[in-house]
């Protein structure tokens, strides 16, 4: 959606002034290794002199950073995909992930999780990762504050299962650890290695990594080492029926 409304407010420009205005830059059609034409979404493109390279495969993707929203100015037009641009769904604009693709998102401030559908190119501000839709900000606790971290980690191609459930087609990469589970994050430091020392008890490891977000200082505890997704998955369970709070699952460095 970025792209397109960049590329037809330089063309309006380019007529308007009697083509005294630079005709944006078209990167010529490229093609697989194996010569057939790629896709229009994964050509090679610039947006505000930035030429971006989209991705082919989302396999083992994962990038933390800052994510923001958009909503109704953007509502009912076309995104990169040629999809009509919906606010109340769940989908999201990254700059290079394969349209179509299912990503996990999560809030590093407040834990909270989502599962979005990449439809669109963007977003083309300096330091921003993803740029989610108003439902999907909503969930997350973006759409007050405007922005917030985030973790992006791609999650496959949804497909239904007999009963019909979503599942996705995980990269092997990302379905093997070490995983941990951050259970919370704290402003006080005493609170983060209070909680650190009573957890390392039960599951053997637990840490307090700092970390700054939007200038405040922020104390992460994160217990318990998992040798896959699935069983850091069951450890997070078991740590939010011990009245931990609902955490969320993160590779170990």
């Amino acid at each position: 959606m970025r792209l397109w409304r960049y590329l037809f407010t330089l063309a309006m420009v380019a007529l308007l002034a009697g083509c005294s205005a630079p005709a944006p830059k078209v990167t010529p059609p490229a093609t697989h290794s194996d010569g057939t034409p790629l896709k229009g979404w994964q050509r090679p493109y610039e947006v505000y002199g930035v030429s971006y390279t989209p991705l082919l495969s989302h396999e083992g993707f994962s990038e933390e950073g800052i994510a923001s929203w958009y909503g109704k100015d953007f509502h009912g037009r076309k995104t990169s995909n040629g999809e009509i641009y919906d606010m109340y769904a769940m989908t999201a604009a990254h700059k290079t992930l394969p349209l179509g693709v299912f990503v996990q998102v999560d809030n590093l401030t407040n834990g909270k999780t989502a599962v979005v559908r990449v439809n669109d190119r963007g977003p083309f501000v300096a330091g921003r990762v993803i740029d989610l839709s108003y439902t999907a900000a909503s969930r997350l606790g973006v759409v007050g504050p405007g922005t917030a971290r985030v973790r992006v980690t791609a999650l496959g191609y949804q497909q239904m299962d007999d009963r019909g459930q979503p599942h996705y087609t995980l990269p092997s990469s990302v379905q093997t650890g070490p995983f941990t589970v951050q259970v919370g994050a704290f402003t006080q430091q005493q609170n983060a290695l209070r909680l650190a020392d009573k957890l390392r008890g039960q599951y053997g490891r637990a840490d307090v990594q700092q970390a700054w977000v939007n200038g405040q200082l922020f104390y992460r505890v994160r217990a318990g080492e998992y040798a896959s997704l699935p069983a850091a998955e069951q450890g997070r369970d078991a740590l939010a029926a011990q009245g931990h709070g609902r955490g969320f699952v993160v590779a170990i460095d």
